[in-house]
């Protein structure tokens, strides 16, 4: 069965690299600290909650969403953001509302990012060594970061390494 992701467009491919044109989403999201495993373990507790059930919609009561991918999760100030992205059916006035006021539900605008794709296990160094080659790349192609690193992993942790898909983002500008 195939999960939902949001929509984007590929503008430039390259290798496991890309630069995507997104269109906007929707997505619940919760700020937890710790280590990055810790952090991901954490964080998908409290965001899985909600979309099993642990909100009220407009009628008052719990609704099931669809679980869609990625899984993304950033640095912040104070530790880590997790967000799960929301079924395209939804927008901020279809949206049940969470129980647990940890969980925000946001719009993320239209916008681009840089990408590079990558199997196996998130591990800490094996994120620093994509990041960085995204980054040469990005130097190369003449795109500017505007945002902080984003890991998005696509499968549950069921999925054999080599079969996994993750990726590394980062939004980004054109020019100098």
């Amino acid at each position: 069965m195939a999960i939902e992701e949001p929509n984007f467009k590929i503008l430039v491919e390259d290798s496991g690299l890309e630069i995507r044109s997104y269109d906007e989403y929707f997505v619940a999201e919760t700020a937890v600290d710790g280590s990055f495993d810790t952090a991901s373990r954490k964080g998908f507790r409290l965001v899985a909650g909600y979309i099993f059930g642990e909100n009220k919609n407009s009628i008052g009561q719990s609704e099931k969403i669809q679980m869609t991918a990625p899984v993304t999760v950033k640095p912040d100030k104070e530790g880590w953001v997790l967000h799960f992205v929301m079924p395209s059916n939804y927008d901020m006035t279809k949206l049940p509302v969470p129980n647990n006021r940890s969980i925000v539900l946001k719009k993320v605008e239209a916008h681009l990012a840089a990408v590079i794709i990558f199997s196996g296990f998130t591990t800490e160094a094996k994120i620093q060594n994509k990041t960085e080659e995204l980054k040469v790349w990005l130097e190369k192609q003449n795109f500017k970061i505007v945002g902080p690193q984003q890991i998005a992993r696509y499968n549950d942790p069921f999925t054999l390494p080599w079969l996994r898909r993750n990726e590394i983002i980062f939004k980004v500008t054109a020019g100098n």
